[in-house]
């Protein structure tokens, strides 16, 4: 904790000068006319939800949702967006892992952690994203922050009191201040924290006559999470600006995890009790350095940038097993670490033609260096096992695209070109382990046309590429038990995707066909070595996939009452040689979002979703259903109070069972997601507008972690 005091000290005095500015501010005489007005408000009833062919997006600034005290759990009430239950990815239902930007600046799970929800505006989810966007968009999750333009203060403070299997806490500090050309922002959140979780997994290897099952939970004993975010905006002139922006989050943790084995090796039978004490932290820093610059006379805007990210990960375990109900005895002592950083530059051109056309080209060059280090001892052996891997990659990647309007049809076509240059290498080895050099090409069309006022069709296709982030490609591994390993696969792949889609839209009613075929997709595997007698479980690449899918979004309004609905009916089929095929069966995922305004400033929520039982091919996995719940309350202007029950009938099991490698396995994941919170926010002073935008220039931040 001292390590981090002299950060809230400064975070703490950074808000207080800031109020210091705000209070002084408001002590500058007004002109008479000012003087002489008095402010205008002018209310209405406006929908948290709204769609546009397909596009979902949430208003989350005048909505129940503002006082959900994270950023990953807000998302995870936006239909069709899944949170996984380690909350170290996001996926979108039936498109796999979005590209998420804030403010049309590329992000990653780090990246929102580090974002207050109080200074979110909207949040929209863009479904069928243009060539601008890098070549991994499938979807793109557009956060939109709420700033404003005149001079002005505002201080949010906000505390949310959490009750899951143990309590949660979570504190939370938000400054904006803006003075003529000059916009500063500033965050600080203290989250402490004591997440659960449990899973077991059975399985069988017919081939060696081995049957084994365990069950495992991991219970945080303190979790301490320091996010902090600044940010300063300079207006030249008109249309041209400097910003530069610096974001984090510090995180420790201390995480006992207790695993009971049954393990069954031909007539060989061990009862086994391990217990493995964690200690751990994860710190992340992101910062970038823009110019924009506008060619009145060319009518043309140039954008460049500069953007440098650090991730540092530390994991130290102890282990011990007792065998068969004898006595605890030291296994193995596991000192792992993993740090990845990532420099990147960029420039976008953006000119406006006749005609309502408009021309955009750009490029981008980035560099990522990541080490890999584990120092295993093996207390039976009196035996060191140390490995260190260290992993470059460089991409250089272009684009353009152009988009307008001919007659009534409404066009975008673009392509974007990508090298990627992979060297991986043992530092005891000569040569590398991995050395790939490929350039990739994406080309990406969309095509609209209106029927009528109401009504509009239109036509997509697109070519993307899914990289595996830069932690899932180490060396790391977590111990389970002495015949079980989770593992990090050096060897993972991109996966190349291809998909058509068209969309039907009716009012703000839509309807949504597409096909889908992946090449080389990631998923679950096992492999076991029999020298060893260790099972390994790892994400591989698959040989192929394909999918067709129907989407209904159907909003609806009745007087206080606004519901949105989503309706995704899906068929997969995952292939591969070393899996045995099931079935392949069409699937349903339904959310429902209803919102009553209730008098007195009160509203009331009611979501609900779920997904029936899925067989993709390889994997079948049991149905979901999960209800949340939420009212909350305005006191005055500065006041506001929410209390929350999140999955109410504590439907927190998740199975699924497949074969691979001839290894028969059913899991098991419980997930601690059933919670009532309490959420008190105070905010004081006023800002609508700002000037300030924030660029990211890193299009692969999603992947450090």
């Amino acid at each position: 904790m001292n390590v981090y005091l002299p950060l809230k000290l400064f975070i703490i005095l950074l808000l207080f000068c800031f109020s210091l500015l705000g209070n002084a501010q408001n002590k500058i005489p007004k002109d008479s006319i000012s003087n002489n007005l008095n402010e205008v408000v002018v209310t209405q009833n406006k929908k948290s939800f709204s769609n546009q062919n397909g596009n979902i997006k949430l208003d989350v600034s005048n909505s129940i949702y503002n006082s959900i005290p994270n950023t990953v759990d807000l998302l995870s009430k936006i239909p069709t967006v899944q949170v996984s239950t380690d909350r170290e990815s996001i996926s979108v239902v039936g498109k796999g892992n979005p590209l998420i930007y804030i403010d049309n600046q590329k992000v990653g799970m780090n990246d929102l952690n580090a974002l207050a929800v109080a200074d979110i505006k909207t949040i929209e989810i863009i479904q069928n994203p243009s060539s601008k966007y890098e070549a991994e968009g499938r979807v793109v999750i557009l956060i939109t922050r709420k700033f404003s333009k005149k001079d002005s203060f505002r201080t949010e403070i906000s505390e949310v009191a959490s009750f899951k299997k143990n309590y949660n806490n979570y504190l939370g500090f938000n400054s904006n201040f803006k003075k003529n050309k000059l916009e500063l922002k500033a965050n600080f959140n203290y989250n402490l924290l004591k997440p659960w979780e449990g899973h077991s997994i059975d399985y069988q290897i017919k081939n060696a006559d081995i049957a084994s099952k365990y069950d495992v939970t991991a219970d945080s004993k303190q979790k301490r999470q320091f996010v902090f975010g600044s940010g300063l905006f300079y207006k030249i002139n008109e249309g041209d600006y400097f910003s530069f922006n610096v974001s984090g989050k510090l995180q420790t943790d201390i995480f006992p995890i207790n695993t009971l084995t049954q393990n069954k090796n031909q007539e060989i039978v061990n009862n086994v009790v391990t217990y493995s004490d964690n200690d751990g932290k994860k710190d992340f820093v992101n910062s970038s350095l823009n110019y924009n610059k506008k060619i009145s006379s060319i009518d043309t805007q140039v954008f460049t940038g500069l953007q440098y990210s650090n991730f540092d990960q530390t994991s130290w375990s102890e282990v011990q097993n007792n065998f068969n109900e004898t006595q605890f005895e030291l296994a193995q002592i596991r000192d792992q670490r993993f740090k990845v950083n990532v420099f990147s530059g960029r420039i976008d051109i953006e000119k406006k033609l006749k005609n309502e056309m408009k021309f955009e080209i750009g490029g981008l060059y980035s560099a990522a260096d990541s080490k890999s280090d584990f120092d295993i001892f093996y207390y039976e052996t009196r035996t060191n096992e140390i490995s260190h891997y260290d992993f470059k990659e460089k991409n250089v990647a272009g684009y353009s695209q152009l988009s307008g309007k001919i007659k009534k049809m409404d066009f975008s076509v673009g392509v974007r070109v990508e090298n990627t240059n992979i060297n991986g290498k043992f530092k005891t080895d000569l040569l590398p382990l991995i050395a790939k050099n490929y350039t990739n090409f994406f080309p990406k069309a969309q095509f609209s046309f209106p029927i009528d006022s109401t009504k509009s069709v239109s036509f997509n296709y697109a070519k993307s590429i899914s990289r595996p982030n830069y932690s899932s490609l180490s060396q790391g591994a977590t111990y389970i038990n002495p015949y079980f390993l989770y593992s990090r696969n050096i060897n993972l792949g991109p996966t190349i995707i291809d998909e058509i889609s068209t969309t039907f839209q009716y009012h703000d009613k839509s309807v949504k066909l597409s096909f889908t075929r992946a090449k080389d997709p990631v998923h679950n595997s096992f492999s076991f070595d029999d020298q060893k007698n260790i099972m390994t479980f790892q994400d591989i690449n698959f040989d192929k996939s394909s999918g067709f899918g129907a989407e209904f979004t159907l909003p609806f309004t009745y007087k206080f009452w606004t519901t949105t609905n989503s309706l995704v009916f899906l068929l997969e089929k995952i292939e591969d040689q070393s899996a045995a095929f099931l079935a392949s069966k069409p699937y349903c995922y339904y959310n429902s979002n209803n919102e009553f305004k209730l008098p007195k400033d009160y509203s009331f929520v009611l979501n609900f979703w779920g997904l029936t039982k899925q067989y993709t091919g390889v994997f079948e996995t049991a149905p979901m259903f999960v209800v949340d719940m939420a009212v909350s309350k305005t006191f005055s202007k500065n006041w506001n109070c929410t209390l929350s029950c999140n999955n109410v009938f504590k439907n927190n099991i998740q199975t699924e069972q497949f074969t691979i490698n001839s290894i028969t396995s059913k899991a098991r994941y419980v997930v601690d997601n059933h919670e009532i919170s309490i959420a008190i926010r105070y905010s004081f002073g006023k800002v609508k507008e700002t000037e300030f935008k924030e660029k990211n220039i890193d299009e692969n931040s999603n992947r450090i972690r």
